[in-house]
């Protein structure tokens, strides 16, 4: 009975499979691989499975080894205005410039989708990223581990982030050259100094 069971399994697991190859090729082959517009539902769903999936059993069950606090937050609040917020936005909300562009888009972070993930997970990913999609693994980047489980205290802080906070992070975002001329060039007007100007083309009559 037992075997039969699991040749049942296995023949539904194939043709889930099977369906959602043959879905991923008829698309590609409307659109190909452009990552213009929205991912379907079938997408969505397969990528949080997927993800699901590469998680390991004993990841899931890790808890967080940092006591969370003022100090720790305010790093890892400072952590993620400068390496996370350009996709994911200061807010978690994944409403940037790039992480609306991402293929999927960056999720909202403030979310159930996320915030009902262990800690295990958050940290497996933050350590590992998420193949075929736009996050990368963070693991050779951080302090030991360390920086990455701040970051899940920062994670769950999310959906109550205040206006004085994100005001905070803005400064700490990194600058494009253009937003760092433009900084240069209101400093110096500030101080009375005319900023640099491109020269005007005279036109003779």
């Amino acid at each position: 009975m037992r075997s039969i069971l699991w040749f049942a399994t296995g023949v539904v697991t194939a043709v889930v499979l099977a369906f959602i190859a043959g879905f991923a090729l008829l698309k590609t082959t409307v659109s190909g691989f452009s990552a213009n517009g929205q991912p379907t539902a079938l997408e969505v769903w397969t990528a949080r499975k997927a993800r699901a999936m590469a998680v390991p059993g004993e990841v899931k069950q890790r808890t967080n080894p940092i006591s969370n606090g003022p100090e720790v937050l305010a790093e890892a609040r400072a952590h993620w205005a400068d390496h996370c917020a350009a996709c994911h936005g200061n807010d978690g909300s994944g409403q940037s410039e790039m992480g609306k562009h991402l293929y999927p888009p960056a999720p909202d972070m403030r979310k159930q989708d996320t915030q009902q993930m262990t800690d295990g997970e958050l940290f497996y990913i933050i350590q590992n990223g998420i193949r075929l999609s736009g996050m990368p693994a963070w693991g050779s980047e951080h302090n030991g581990q360390e920086d990455s489980w701040k970051l899940i205290h920062f994670i769950r802080h999310l959906p109550n982030i205040s206006p004085s906070e994100l005001q905070e992070m803005e400064k700490l975002n990194p600058k494009s050259p253009h937003e760092l001329q433009e900084e240069q060039e209101e400093r110096q007007f500030l101080n009375g100094r005319p900023s640099k100007q491109s020269p005007t083309n005279h036109h003779h009559h």
